[in-house]
């Protein structure tokens, strides 16, 4: 059997590669060129020109841009008038700020168990944790396969829930024909550099409602305004009078600034232009890694729901725990010294300290504990040649075939 790196043997690969890494090309650096030239950098009609783009790719009525996916979710709790004492509930398999941005809206995450073959939200384990206190359901489009909407969302219309799906994954995702954007009360995106597509930073929500629409314009700039319809003209003030002038505005609500910048803005809209060759490579390589390992013992792959056509944001191996000498720490250490850098999506989110502190325990959503001991994230992005695909799989079968009992 070929000696590990890890043991003093030749690497698969001579230089590292990453779970992810952006694909940025010339029509992309001259979008951002073409705005560091322009009138605006910011608050400008690159914004605009995005939103639009966003609406015609999804179906989706609205689309508004945001700093990040963060504030993609803040603005979407507050969209859904999520108060103080709250319920939601969501997943823990995910990062931090699919439930962080409950808790800055002083309500309660609730967290339901995944299904164990598809990773996703179990759609079971949330009609199980509503109460009375329940307001809203954040379902996360795991690794952008989506959550199966419609048993989440004839639950949610059971209960008067809005759902908030968190589509950090699935930009270009269809459920059902339909485009993720599309379909939920409220979809996030994001466009952080691991994503399908990025600006550097920056997010968006994106709905069918447009009072839900108008109190995201609003939040993300402060919650000011300059449209006369949205002024608040109850009371009269001294230093208003009759003319207002174009210089007025007034902050109506208490909001935040989330603004996303026309630099940001232009490349994410550049971007877009090439989600579908995008789409098309993450799918090749997914389909290479699953007939690779389709049949590899040691190896447990995530389940394709039919009614998901998937763009895959990230690709996840769950080791067969029981079938190796050893666990997951010794396959990531082994692999990152063959020069394939893995990544772990996700720890549970109220495994952290700060989720300790507020009262939160190990236990509670078994299923989700016992997949994140066993899985790790391989490189999956569109700027991966064949020959980087072949060295990864070649590095995965390496590692766990010399560790198989």
């Amino acid at each position: 059997m070929e000696r590990l790196a890890i043991n003093g043997g030749k690497p698969v690969r001579k230089t590292p590669i990453y779970y992810g890494h952006q694909a940025i090309d010339e029509d992309d650096i001259n979008a951002v060129v073409d705005v560091l030239k322009s009138e605006f950098l910011t608050c400008g009609p690159a914004v605009e020109v995005l939103e639009q783009k966003l609406c015609t790719i999804t179906g989706a009525k609205y689309a508004v841009a945001v700093s990040n996916g963060t504030a993609a979710l803040h603005a979407a709790c507050y969209a859904a008038d999520i108060q103080s004492g709250d319920e939601v509930i969501t997943t823990a398999l995910t990062f931090a700020a699919s439930s962080n941005c409950i808790l800055y809206m002083d309500a309660i995450p609730v967290f339901a168990d995944i299904d164990p073959t598809t990773y996703n939200i179990d759609p079971r384990s949330i009609e199980e944790h509503i109460c009375e206190k329940t307001k809203a359901v954040i379902a996360v489009d795991f690794t952008g396969q989506a959550a199966e909407l419609d048993k989440i969302r004839s639950i949610c219309n059971k209960y008067n829930l809005i759902l908030i799906e968190d589509g950090a994954h699935s930009i270009g995702t269809k459920y059902n024909d339909q485009f993720v954007g599309s379909i939920a009360d409220l979809t996030t995106f994001s466009f952080h550099p691991v994503k399908t597509v990025t600006g550097g930073e920056g997010g968006a929500i994106l709905t069918n409602d447009d009072k839900f629409y108008q109190k995201m314009c609003l939040f993300r700039s402060h919650g000011i305004t300059r449209n006369v319809r949205l002024m608040d003209f109850t009371e009269k003030y001294e230093d208003i009078g009759n003319d207002l002038g174009g210089w007025y505005y007034q902050q109506i609500e208490l909001g935040y600034n989330y603004r996303i910048t026309d630099i940001q803005a232009a490349l994410i809209t550049s971007q877009l232009d090439k989600l579908t060759r995008f789409k098309l490579r993450r799918k090749e390589i997914e389909e290479q890694y699953n007939r690779a390992f389709k049949s590899f013992p040691g190896i447990i792959l995530q389940k394709n729901v039919s009614k998901s056509d998937t763009v895959k944001h990230i690709f996840v191996i769950q080791l067969d725990i029981d079938k190796l000498s050893v666990g997951r720490k010794e396959i990531y250490d082994a692999l990152k010294a063959e020069n394939i850098c893995c990544n772990v999506h996700y720890i549970p989110v109220y495994f952290f300290p700060y989720y300790k502190k507020l009262g939160y325990k190990q236990g509670m959503c078994p299923i989700a504990e016992k997949l994140y001991k066993r899985i790790i994230t391989i490189p999956l992005y569109p700027a991966m040649s064949n020959e980087d695909v072949d060295s990864v799989i070649a590095a995965v079968k390496k590692v766990i075939g010399f560790y198989l009992k």
